[in-house]
């Protein structure tokens, strides 16, 4: 008998939590045609930054809103589409990827870091990549300020050093494979750097070394394989949240150990090209660019759907 009334009034509190739950996730918005939006990042309070490759622009998000406004259009980037974003509070900075990419007309300019006020937007400082053909595609920073940022051409990361005016290579060397892997997501977990490969779908641990030099690259042996990882965060000290693309994109959380790693699938069916993810409290946003349409010029795909990142729970870190 007591089983059946405990088992009653389960039934009766998860019956009362459904219907107080939200059915719908959180989606932002983010308004205009063809925005193809590339790299997601948040900060503490709640508010989301999205930056656009092909309008050239960066987008804001207060932790009110649901839709994404134009912020910074700089006009020293004319001819480069925004990829990673990063808001680092430690310093009030956003930084950002300028880069080319296919469809989007202007001269040839060289990839650049740039770094702009959290809270004004107005832009600090730039710094050209080291290496001749790079492509900036994302970032992460250290609390010692150091900037990491990703040579997806070159397969290299390269370093920005506290008090530095210039960026250097730090890893690459061949370490992440050949030209053509596409170095891609990158993200700071205790005392290493993490980063992915797109096209083949690995993940690669960089031990950070006292002076901040780079240690050697071990590639994280994962116990399943990861299909085209893109963007990627940091989530607690031992894990990270990456997307994985291609027409049934997935959430995935990997547990990080040694040189290890356990993914779960948080979520599944972000069939419009998921391309980074960032966190605000228990939720992970999950932006889906649909740069398909700007990858392949024969737009062999379904129409354009409108732009939007879209929230799950994901839980306090493990």
């Amino acid at each position: 008998m007591w089983r059946q009334i405990s088992s009653a009034l389960w039934v009766i509190a998860f019956a009362a939590h459904a219907a107080h739950a939200d059915p719908t996730p959180k989606t932002i918005q983010i308004p205009g045609n063809r925005i193809f939006p590339e790299s997601i990042t948040s900060t503490v309070e709640g508010r989301l930054i999205i930056g656009s490759i092909a309008k050239r622009a960066i987008y804001s998000v207060d932790a009110s809103s649901v839709k994404a406004l134009p912020w910074i259009r700089p006009d020293s980037s004319a001819d480069l589409g925004v990829f990673g974003v990063l808001a680092d509070e430690h310093t009030q900075t956003l930084w950002a990827c300028w880069s080319e990419a296919p469809g989007i007309p202007g001269e040839h300019v060289p990839s650049r870091l740039t770094a702009y006020d959290l809270k004004s937007g107005m832009e600090k400082t730039s710094y050209e990549m080291p290496t001749p053909g790079a492509f900036c595609n994302d970032i992460a920073t250290t609390a010692d300020g150091s900037v990491y940022a990703t040579d997806s051409n070159n397969m290299e990361i390269d370093r920005l050093a506290p008090g530095s005016d210039r960026l250097q290579v730090w890893a690459g060397e061949g370490a992440f494979g050949p030209n053509g892997g596409i170095l891609d997501g990158i993200s700071a977990v205790g005392d290493a750097i993490y980063v992915n490969t797109l096209v083949t779908g690995r993940l690669f641990k960089v031990p950070i070394g006292p002076s901040g030099t780079a240690g050697a690259p071990h590639e994280v042996i994962l116990d399943r394989p990861l299909r085209l990882p893109d963007g990627m965060r940091a989530f607690g000290s031992k894990s990270v949240l990456v997307v994985e693309g291609g027409a049934a994109g997935r959430l995935s959380l990997i547990n990080l150990k040694g040189v290890t790693g356990k993914v779960t699938t948080i979520k599944r069916g972000y069939a419009r090209g998921p391309v980074s993810v960032a966190v605000v409290g228990n939720d992970a946003f999950v932006l889906e660019g649909q740069l398909y349409w700007l990858f392949d010029p024969e737009h062999r795909h379904p129409r354009l759907e409108p732009f939007k990142a879209t929230a799950v729970s994901v839980g306090s870190p493990p």
